[in-house]
Formats: C-alpha cells, sequence, structure tokens
C-alpha cells in the first residue's frame, strides 16, 4: 500500500536563514506480485499531487522503519 505526506519542516540554513520546505514524502514497499496497472496508477496519483500542490521537493522511501528525521535532514540538506 502506498502513502502519501505532505511534509512542512523548519529548517535553518547555514547562514541562519529558516525557511519551511514543503515536500512530498511518498511511502511506496516493493509488493511482490503488484500489478502494472495498480504501479502505474500509485505512479499517475504521485504526479498528478505534485502538481496540484505546486511540490518541488518529493522523496521516495521504500520502508516506512527507513523514515527518520537523520533521512530527512539529509535529504533536505540537498536544496540549501
Amino acid at each position: 500500500m502506498c502513502t502519501f505526506v505532505v511534509y512542512s519542516y523548519k529548517y535553518v540554513h547555514e547562514d541562519k536563514r529558516v525557511s519551511y520546505p514543503l515536500c512530498l514524502i511518498f511511502s511506496s514497499p516493493l509488493v511482490v506480485g503488484c500489478k502494472p496497472e495498480q504501479q502505474m496508477m500509485y505512479a499517475g496519483s504521485k504526479t498528478r499531487l505534485v502538481q496540484i500542490a505546486n511540490l518541488t521537493k518529493v522523496f521516495e522511501i521504500r520502508n516506512t522503519e527507513d523514515l527518520t528525521e537523520e533521512w530527512l535532514l539529509q535529504k533536505l540538506s540537498f536544496f540549501r
């Protein structure tokens, strides 16, 4: 089952500026035997959500146990 999370996070830049990025975290566990139609439906839903919400930061994770603050900080550090 796929999960979509739109998340706003307080991010303090190295120069002390503060921003609140709005990002999409898309959880898509690998499911053995998942039909291609379902995979396409989830991908299409994700694309449409990104367009409607005007999201620029999209992160995908396979295992929700890997979703930690450290993981998120590492992903957001790319956007300094």
